[in-house]
């Protein structure tokens, strides 16, 4: 059967938890940089699909295609390692540390940003012909979602700072969700449709991904955005990160590890254990 339960699908979460913190740094650096790369891909195809057809709903379908090529591919995305290695750690695999989930963390986060900055590079070359060009309605539009995810949520001071958290707790929940899907099939088209629904839910939404904007607002501030470094990472990086941790570990790593690994005992009603001392009495003084 391709279809998987979820006990022993939780278990495989786990046990990929610790094959990822035990990866070596190449491995992991390699891998990160082309789960960042190719999920740039992505949106900037998703993007030029949306302004060259004005239809959001198509470039949230077809974004998915990116996700998908590097799932089946191995590689690995910082929101996934937020859902996935602590579980090893919180499970007491030997050897799975704290201090080696930091590690692990932290070689994916710069692998996904060297991937997500040399396709920004690209895209930008492109658009303008080696910046000989102004990008046309393309460089207009992806400066403008910059400028309005930066300074738009600034606006609003700590209200704009925890709704961007909100955000990415809601999109790495949606990612998470996608990441554990495909665990629960062992065929590819099985994996492909349970990833794509919450991966097109996330971006139809506008909800914030890490790696995503580890691309988009680089690419924006070079196509004339007009927002600061300190503005990306204040304003949009560094809360959607914890936002991502959050949503993936809290909303989905962890319920399905406590209820699926760590299941409790069933109940037993009163009723059922007076009813079980009477049939046995009662098979006494048959005998």
């Amino acid at each position: 059967m391709s279809y998987i339960e979820p006990k022993e699908f939780v278990t495989k979460m786990v046990d990929a938890g610790e094959q990822k913190i035990f990866m070596s740094t190449k491995d992991t650096l390699v891998r990160a940089f082309m789960a960042g790369a190719i999920l740039a891909l992505a949106a900037f195809f998703a993007i030029t699909v949306i302004v060259k057809t004005g239809q959001p709903l198509l470039g949230a379908i077809l974004f998915p295609v990116g996700f998908i090529m590097l799932y089946l591919m191995k590689f690995d995305l910082l929101t996934g390692v937020f859902t996935l290695v602590p579980l090893a750690v919180i499970d007491k695999r030997p050897g799975c540390t704290k201090t080696q989930l930091l590690r692990n963390w932290g070689l994916v986060f710069l692998g996904n940003l060297g991937g997500a900055l040399i396709v920004a590079f690209f895209a930008s070359f492109i658009l303008t012909y080696g910046y000989n060009t102004d990008g046309g309605a393309l460089a207009a539009k992806v400066g403008s979602i910059g400028e309005a995810r930066t300074l738009g949520y600034q606006e609003f001071g700590t209200a704009g700072w925890f709704t961007i958290f909100i955000r990415g707790m809601l999109c790495n929940w949606m990612v998470s969700m996608g990441v554990v899907g495909a665990m629960i099939s062992t065929s590819a088209t099985g994996k492909m449709l349970a990833m794509w629904m919450p991966i097109m839910l996330f971006f139809f939404m506008g909800f914030e991904h890490s790696i995503v904007n580890m691309f988009l607002f680089p690419f924006s501030m070079i196509m004339g955005g007009e927002f600061t470094l300190i503005d990306y990472l204040v304003w949009n990086e560094i809360p959607t990160v914890l936002g991502n941790l959050a949503g993936g570990f809290l909303l989905v790593g962890l319920p399905l590890y406590i209820t699926h690994v760590k299941t409790s005992a069933q109940r037993k009603l009163s009723g059922q254990s007076t009813r079980s001392m009477d049939a046995s009495q009662s098979n006494t003084i048959a005998k």
